[in-house]
């Protein structure tokens, strides 16, 4: 289990960004009360031990013209678990892998412009040497979206403190 690696205020820091990504070192400060030497220095230290992540997660992948998205349930051969991570890293419609325990290994995630898009994706990845079975399930709908502003206002307001050491 890894330490817990924020405290409160760099939590405050977190939530005042998510709420505004494109503010200052200045407007941030003046949100959190603290002074712009401490922002500059907690954002630093938080980029450099990549609590702070790349952009891509805001861009909506409709606004791409990839409105379909499907998770893919596979099986793979472990002893080429690293090529199949190389070939999938290859398709510009598989926007992230997590390998898994249990029944499935991986759990990729895809976009598509359509259904014949996602046959064709899905395809793709199946064709890739060492997968051995895959099973796509459709996004209907989205009911909670990626979100950490609750464990954030947790962290905030020392409600949690992240796990035991």
């Amino acid at each position: 289990m890894q330490k817990n690696t924020i405290d409160q205020i760099d939590a405050r820091i977190l939530l005042a960004l998510n709420s505004d990504p494109r503010a200052t070192a200045i407007a941030l400060a003046t949100t959190t009360r603290l002074s712009r030497n401490t922002i500059q220095a907690r954002i630093t230290k938080l980029q450099q031990m990549g609590v702070l992540r790349g952009f891509e997660r805001r861009i909506d992948p409709g606004s791409l013209g990839y409105p379909i998205a499907a998770f893919i349930f596979t099986r793979v051969t472990q002893q080429k678990l690293s090529a199949i991570s190389d070939a999938l890293a290859e398709v510009p419609e598989v926007v992230e892998v997590l390998g898994l325990g249990g029944v499935t290994d991986l759990l990729i995630q895809v976009v598509a412009r359509g259904t014949d898009d996602l046959y064709r994706v899905a395809g793709r990845i199946l064709d890739i040497d060492g997968v051995e079975q895959t099973t796509t399930a459709l996004v209907m709908r989205t009911f909670v979206d990626y979100r950490l502003t609750p464990l954030l206002e947790s962290i905030t307001q020392g409600r949690i403190s992240g796990p035991s050491e």
